[in-house]
């Protein structure tokens, strides 16, 4: 986007009545582009917000045979969460006698802004000649992971700015909570990044491209079990119940967060069910096929880019609207899936959140990581249900007329190596 919009600029013989050089039309194009992304990724957290607020109510409601919202915005209440945000805007912002009042008020946003960094790197579809994503990485999982684990900075500046003792235990509950769980989500993300041989989230999941066979959760057994593993691990490392000890109501009054009222009350909510969706759809990317539907419905009517494409067209447009929707749907089936668990599950003790991480999330972990390390070692395709393309055999791309080298030549395994690769990646040798 920045490319583009640096060259209409620059097509301007004046702007400003000012001649733009190169390098400024360069960075001005960079800012709107930056700009643009922005403004979207803001809508989808806040949006998603909204969303997940509202079905939580009516999800919780039906679990404990109970409606949930039916009058505010018609007959299911649509408008429910924006109604609690109107109010919420209109409430006094209060900060405790004796608190720290620079640390009470930046820890909601110190919070926040993680759980919103993270969607930078979070492509929502991708294919031959396009991504959309707001800055591809080639290392994208090491710095979602990265990131997610910085969460929990505003968590202690909350706690401990309040000048309170019940939010200071949440605070100190969740960094250790945070953590511990860090150790077994890191080995999760590890196996099917080993399988696939990149970080990059977008190569990843054009590597998963054609039927629901070449997904990596049915690569192999160890897999499927990693993926469960991950899961468990992600409602933890975002403050969901059964692992939310840091906002223990029954025991911590409402924890880090006691002594908020108003909009830095909410900010902590957005920022918990900003983190929900990015870390089920880095699972959808990972395990599921990201953007790419059990059945390849886009290639069979030919809504994509061509491997060489350069312009837009509307088919490969649709294409990537198609994708988008595809892995929206699964990341809200995976934020279901945590509001089913919390209104279904008793909240565990500290003692037990730390066991079941080091106990058996951590074990089984690494289990299941040397089991997909040997299981790809001997079957790179898979056994029962083999993926069309093997995983794993390039790692950042390797042209597929390059030189006469060894290193150089293009893999058996694929008609063209460059084929499910992003561009910034397609023209680069791979280094062993």
């Amino acid at each position: 986007m920045s490319e583009f919009i640096a060259s209409k600029l620059q097509e301007w013989e004046f702007w400003f009545l000012l001649p733009l050089s190169s390098a400024w039309a360069q960075a001005v194009g960079w800012l709107l582009a930056a700009l643009v992304h922005i403004t979207l990724l803001i809508n989808v957290v806040a949006g998603g917000a909204l969303l997940f607020i509202w079905l939580e109510r009516k999800v919780s409601g039906r679990i404990q045979d109970r409606l949930g919202p039916t009058r505010v915005g018609g007959r299911f209440g649509w408008l429910q969460t924006l109604a609690d945000g109107i109010k919420l805007i209109q409430k006094e912002d209060l900060v405790p006698e004796g608190a720290d009042r620079f640390l009470f008020r930046i820890a909601p946003y110190v919070s926040f802004c993680p759980a919103f960094a993270i969607y930078f790197a979070l492509p929502f579809s991708a294919g031959p000649g396009h991504s959309w994503v707001g800055q591809q990485l080639n290392v994208a999982v090491f710095f979602i992971l990265a990131v997610l684990g910085v969460e929990v900075f505003g968590v202690i500046l909350a706690g401990y700015g309040s000048a309170s003792k019940w939010s200071l235990f949440g605070a100190m509950r969740e960094a250790a909570q945070v953590v511990s769980y860090e150790v077994p989500l890191g080995l999760c993300v590890i196996v099917p990044v080993m399988i696939a041989g990149t970080m990059d989230l977008v190569a990843i999941g054009n590597m998963q491209a054609g039927w629901f066979t070449n997904w990596l959760v049915f690569h192999d057994p160890f897999t499927f079990v990693t993926f469960w593993v991950y899961f468990t691990c992600a409602m933890a490392s975002v403050n969901r119940a059964p692992f939310d000890l840091a906002e223990a109501e029954s025991e911590l009054v409402a924890g880090f967060h006691t002594e908020y009222s108003g909009l830095r009350w909410s900010f902590f909510f957005m920022a918990e069910y900003g983190s929900m969706f990015s870390v089920s759809v880095l699972a959808a990317i990972l395990f599921f096929g990201g953007w790419n539907g059990p059945v390849p419905i886009t290639e069979f009517l030919g809504l994509t880019y061509a491997v060489s494409a350069t312009e837009w067209s509307l088919a490969g447009y649709l294409g990537g609207l198609i994708g988008m929707m595809n892995i929206l749907l699964k990341g809200t089936l995976g934020v279901i899936v945590m509001i089913w668990v919390r209104w279904t599950l008793p909240r565990l003790r500290i003692d037990q959140v730390i066991t079941t991480c080091l106990k058996y999330c951590t074990p089984i972990a690494a289990a299941m990581f040397l089991g997909a390390a040997v299981w790809t070692w001997y079957f790179p395709g898979g056994v029962l249900l083999k993926p069309s393309r093997p995983m794993g055999m390039t790692r950042e791309g390797r042209p597929a007329d390059s030189s006469t080298t060894d290193l150089a030549q293009p893999s058996p395994y694929y008609e063209s190596t460059t084929d499910y690769l992003p561009p910034s990646l397609a023209n680069r040798k791979e280094v062993r």
